[in-house]
């Protein structure tokens, strides 16, 4: 069986958020269960279909156990593999290749986080690096910094360029009434904005909110019986060369640079084709990075790309349409919140940031310090 095999296999037949933003007086597990409580019903299904079981977070060591427990779940093929935020997007493959070997029937993937009420900073599993923990970096944030600032002295982007980036993602979250932060928000405000790890403001950077996702998948052929329109799993890419960024062989391209060729290729279409591309917007370098190593343009030209609105309500390109990471929602692990909003696009749901005749979407997730790299390609009926 090659890659292309199995291509359109798989449907998402059930999405589903829930706690954006703040939760008071909710646990992590507890978001997860009612956001994959809700995917499930979006899908027509009982809790008790439910025999596949994917997920990570970064408040639990053994999170299918976990999920399994509080959902009342007797799942005959369960996976847990954590690659950070992006593991979401690989989640949608691996579950992809247990309904079609009959390992399970209804595949749940979810994830849920309380970080923001429970403590109001980013929660995170990771073990110190001891090749970097003698300079005490500011864990995430000084990684991105440092690929911020080797990207601006090779290519010469600057920090209004990182500032278009922001401007984009909270024009589009003015649009999104589940969006976090919303509201007016100027380039000067941008740059003006505290500096928490230079070349980075803290405009530059992700929110830290509660918030939780599912999704419910089967296999094609089952999908039209169980919602109007199923959103259909067309490839997907994984990529990683190291774990923490010192060890990074080059601080200006991630490993997208193979991921997003592999899902094209899987899927069978080209960048030209799609519709919208969803980013993992950890921080503003984060979407230069991904649509120079996406190949939307030529290394060192992201900064370019993304002046005078272009990745902006009505630029030339659609990109994190929900206002992503820096002004929608991120709860520590945000992969599974592009796929919902690509689901959503989809299907016509958005209301007024709905992109015109989306049938084809890219999600890319991240997880670690530019590390894990996972590329989702999403479609609807009309692209199979």
């Amino acid at each position: 069986m090659s890659a292309q095999d199995i291509r359109g296999k798989s449907a998402i037949v059930g999405m589903a958020t829930a706690g954006i933003g703040e939760a008071h007086g909710f646990s992590a597990m507890e978001l997860l269960g009612q956001a994959a409580v809700a995917a499930v019903a979006d899908a027509g299904l009982r809790m008790q279909d439910i025999d596949g079981v994917f997920a990570a977070t970064s408040a639990h060591a053994f999170p299918t156990m976990s999920v399994v427990e509080h959902l009342g779940l007797r799942p005959r093929y369960f996976d847990s593999t954590n690659v950070g935020g992006s593991s979401f997007e690989l989640h949608l493959l691996q579950a992809t290749l247990a309904l079609e070997a009959g390992l399970c029937d209804a595949a749940l993937v979810c994830y849920g986080s309380n970080q923001r009420t429970a403590g109001g900073r980013l929660v995170s599993m990771s073990e110190p690096q001891w090749h970097e923990t003698p300079y005490n970096p500011r864990h995430p944030i000084t990684a991105y910094g440092l690929a911020a600032s080797r990207h601006m002295h090779t290519y010469g982007t600057t920090r209004e360029q990182l500032a278009d980036v922001a401007l984009a993602a909270r024009s589009w979250a003015n649009l999104n009434p589940d969006a976090f932060a919303r509201g007016p928000l100027t380039k000067d405000e941008i740059l003006s904005s505290r500096m928490i790890s230079d070349p980075l403001t803290k405009a530059d950077c992700c929110l830290v909110t509660d918030g939780a996702a599912a999704c419910v998948l089967t296999r094609a052929h089952r999908a039209k019986d169980l919602h109007a329109k199923p959103v259909y799993f067309l490839g997907a890419g994984a990529a990683n060369y190291h774990r923490s960024i010192v060890a990074m062989p080059d601080l200006t391209t991630t490993a997208a640079a193979d991921s997003g060729p592999r899902a094209l290729e899987m899927a069978g279409v080209t960048r030209k084709d799609l519709d919208l591309v969803m980013l993992y917007d950890a921080f503003t370098i984060n979407t230069i990075l991904f649509l120079e190593d996406l190949g939307f343009c030529a290394k060192g030209e992201g900064g370019a790309f993304v002046e005078d609105g272009r990745i902006a309500p009505g630029g030339d390109l659609a990109v994190n349409t929900n206002g992503g990471g820096l002004s929608c929602v991120h709860p520590g692990m945000y992969g599974l919140f592009l796929i919902a909003e690509a689901v959503a696009q989809i299907r016509g749901e958005t209301g007024e940031r709905q992109v015109e005749n989306c049938n084809l979407a890219l999600c890319h997730g991240n997880g670690g310090t530019l590390s894990s790299q996972c590329t989702a390609i999403l479609g609807s009926e009309a692209t199979l």
